[in-house]
C-alpha cells in the first residue's frame, strides 16, 4: 500500500483537522465527535442540516459543510457509521428552535446510528427528523442490504434542502423537498479497480485486468454482475439502459446529469463518459439542464464512476442553482 498516511488509526481525525485548518473562517472541528460544523452554527433562524455516514467518500460529506449546504457533517471511521452518541451530541450542538434535519444514506449501520441518536435527541426535547436517501438502482430485492443504497445522488438532496433551509423553510417543508428530490434521482456505478482502505492495507476485492464490477456500491459492495471490460461508450450505454427506465425518465424531460468519479479516475475520463451520456440522452429527447462532472461521492481510490440523473422542475432547479459555499473550491 502506498498512501500518504501516518497511522491508519489517525487517518480520519487528521483529515478532519486539515479541513478545518484550511477553512479557519468558516469551519469548526470538534475532535470528540469527529464533527465538522459551520463556524457560526447553529443559526437560530434556520433548520440545521446534518449528514453522516462513514469516511472515505470525500468530498462527501465533510467537505460540503457551508452556507447553502450542510450545517455539519458527522462521519464515522473509513466505511463505518458514526457512533450513535456522536449523532446525539451533534444534534445537541446543532439544535436550533427550527429543528434539525438528519440526512442518512440507506445503509444498515447508518440508519441504526441515526435512529438511535434521534431518539436520544427527542428525549431531550430536540426536534429531529430523518430523511433517507436511496438513489442506487443497482440494488433491487437484495438480501444483503436494507434496500437501495444512498450514493452520489445524495448530493442533490443536500443541495436542495440546504438551499431551502437558507431561504427559511421549516422542517416539514424540508422533508417534503428532500423526499421529492430523492424520488426523482437515480444512480448506478461501475468499478474498474477496487479501493484500498488504509486500515486494511490491501484492495477490498480482486478484479481481473479485463473485468469490471457493474453496479458496484461505494464501499466495494458487489453490483449486479461482473462483466468483461468494455469501451467508455458501451459502459455509459449500459448505465443509462439501467437508470433511464427505472424512474422512468422520458422524452421531454429536463434533467441534471452527474458523472461522479469514485476517487481514482482522471477527470479527462469522466468527461469522456459525460460526452456519451449527453449524446444518448439528447437522442432520447431528454434535455440536460444541469451538468456535474467531478468527484462528489468517492470510494477512496477506486477507479470507476457513477452516473446520476435528476428529473428537474422549476422548484428543484431553482434550489440547485441557489448560492452555496463549501470547502471544496476551484480557486
Amino acid at each position: 500500500m502506498k498512501k500518504f498516511v501516518n497511522d491508519p488509526k489517525s487517518f480520519v481525525p487528521e483529515m478532519l483537522e486539515g479541513i478545518a485548518l484550511a477553512n479557519p473562517d468558516t469551519l469548526k472541528y470538534v475532535p470528540a465527535y469527529n464533527l465538522i460544523m459551520r463556524a457560526g452554527a447553529p443559526d437560530q433562524n434556520k433548520v440545521s442540516i446534518v449528514q453522516g455516514s462513514g469516511s472515505g467518500h470525500e468530498p462527501a460529506h465533510v467537505m460540503v459543510v457551508g452556507k447553502g449546504m450542510l450545517d455539519a457533517a458527522c462521519p464515522g471511521d473509513v466505511f463505518a457509521a458514526p457512533p450513535m452518541d456522536y449523532v446525539y451530541e451533534t444534534a445537541k450542538l446543532l439544535a436550533s428552535p427550527k429543528g434539525v434535519l438528519l440526512l442518512v444514506n440507506n445503509y444498515t449501520g447508518d440508519r441504526m446510528a441515526f435512529d438511535m441518536g434521534k431518539e436520544m435527541a427527542d428525549a431531550d426535547g430536540i426536534r429531529c427528523e430523518i430523511l433517507t436517501v436511496n438513489d442506487d438502482v443497482a440494488v433491487q430485492d437484495s438480501l444483503y442490504t436494507v434496500g437501495r443504497r444512498g450514493v452520489a445522488g445524495n448530493f442533490f438532496v443536500i443541495k436542495a434542502v440546504g438551499a431551502a433551509s437558507e431561504q427559511g423553510a421549516d422542517l416539514d417543508e424540508l422533508l417534503r423537498i428532500g423526499r421529492k428530490v430523492n424520488d426523482v434521482t437515480r444512480t448506478m456505478g461501475v468499478a474498474l479497480t477496487a479501493c484500498t482502505p488504509p486500515a486494511k492495507g490491501s484492495p477490498l476485492f480482486e478484479l481481473g485486468a479485463d473485468e469490471m464490477e457493474f453496479g458496484v456500491g461505494i464501499h466495494g459492495e458487489p453490483g449486479r454482475e461482473r462483466r468483461p471490460l468494455a469501451s467508455a461508450d458501451q459502459i455509459v450505454d449500459d448505465l443509462l439502459d439501467a437508470v433511464v427506465p427505472d424512474l422512468p425518465y422520458a422524452s421531454g424531460d429536463r434533467v441534471a446529469l452527474m458523472i461522479n468519479g469514485l476517487g481514482g479516475t482522471p477527470i479527462s475520463e469522466l468527461y469522456i463518459l459525460y460526452r456519451r451520456a449527453h449524446q444518448r440522452l439528447a437522442a432520447q429527447g431528454i434535455t440536460v439542464g444541469r451538468s456535474y462532472v467531478g468527484e462528489y461521492c468517492t470510494s477512496l481510490d477506486m477507479a470507476g464512476a457513477s452516473l446520476t440523473l435528476v428529473r428537474l422542475d422549476d422548484e428543484i432547479e431553482g434550489l440547485l442553482t441557489a448560492p452555496a459555499e463549501a470547502a471544496v473550491r476551484v480557486f
